[in-house]
């Protein structure tokens, strides 16, 4: 309604600052196991990429709370969304630069 104060972001903004937070996470992860791991077949199989990917979904909550969102809101739902977004575009970009032999 027009006459409530709104403290904080809309939820459609905050949906849209959550879901890029995510994804722009999940390439970045990539990119970063590509660069301490490599890109070559056997990186594939290293789980310290994985290691980095972890990393990279729980720095995000504290880089959330800075945009301001709340993160005390936050559900199991909330939780694996964002760690799913993430995986899901550090898989993909990961993916697709094992296969093309980008070199870092």
């Amino acid at each position: 309604m027009a006459t409530e104060t709104q403290t904080g972001l809309s939820k459609h903004l905050r949906g849209v600052t959550v879901t890029t937070l995510a994804c722009l996470a999940g390439i970045a992860a990539a990119v970063a196991s590509g660069f301490v791991v490599g890109t070559d077949p056997a990186a594939a199989s290293d789980r310290l990429t994985v290691g980095i990917l972890a990393g990279f979904i729980a720095l995000q909550f504290p880089l959330l709370r800075v945009v301001g969102i709340d993160v005390a809101d936050f559900g199991a739902k909330d939780y694996l969304y964002v760690g799913f977004m993430t995986f899901t575009l550090w898989f993909i970009t990961f993916a697709i630069m094992l296969t093309a032999g980008v070199t870092l």
